[in-house]
């Protein structure tokens, strides 16, 4: 047997891809079980489809939605400490401070030292971020928010938005 032939045959097979557009075929079916009544479940299930039509709408930006909502946090509170508005998103101090140097190094937000308090870094957004997030905002309303506003009345909404702010205060 030659080198070529061993080689070939030592080789795993290939592993079939599966293109995350496909998926939603695949779970269809496939039987979810008593996991279709869990509530976190659900509102998983609606949160990733919402990020990915999100993702969609501001591609050309390359904004992610907790980067999105950094920038709208950050244009509401000018120069408050990075942990204040990572504490009001709930996002982990070490993740935050990756998306911050992700946002700092695309010229979107500034850090800087506190003069207050000399540990903490005050945030403020660079007129190259109010700029994206002007963009970013129109892309999300003529884009996403359309399309989520044709899948439920402004009552649904209007509930929707105070159930979830019920449940998230709440637990």
């Amino acid at each position: 047997m030659d080198n070529a032939s061993r080689s070939q045959r030592r080789k795993p097979p290939a592993r079939a891809v599966i293109k995350r557009e496909a998926a939603p075929d695949r779970v269809a079916a496939i039987d979810v079980g008593s996991l279709g009544d869990h509530l976190g479940y659900a509102l998983k299930r609606a949160q990733l489809r919402v990020f990915d039509d999100f993702i969609r709408a501001v591609a050309p930006l390359k904004l992610s939605p907790a980067q999105f909502s950094v920038l709208i946090l950050l244009d509401a509170n000018s120069g408050r400490n990075q942990a204040e508005i990572a504490a009001a998103l709930g996002i982990l101090r070490p993740n935050f401070v990756k998306l911050l140097d992700e946002l700092e190094a695309r010229g979107l937000c500034r850090r800087t030292r506190s003069e207050d308090d000399r540990r903490s870094h005050v945030l403020t957004l660079t007129d190259k971020g109010r700029a994206t997030l002007a963009k970013a905002t129109r892309l999300v309303a003529d884009k996403h928010d359309k399309k989520l506003a044709t899948l439920l009345r402004a009552s649904e909404r209007a509930q929707l938005m105070a159930v979830l702010d019920r449940i998230a205060r709440a637990l």
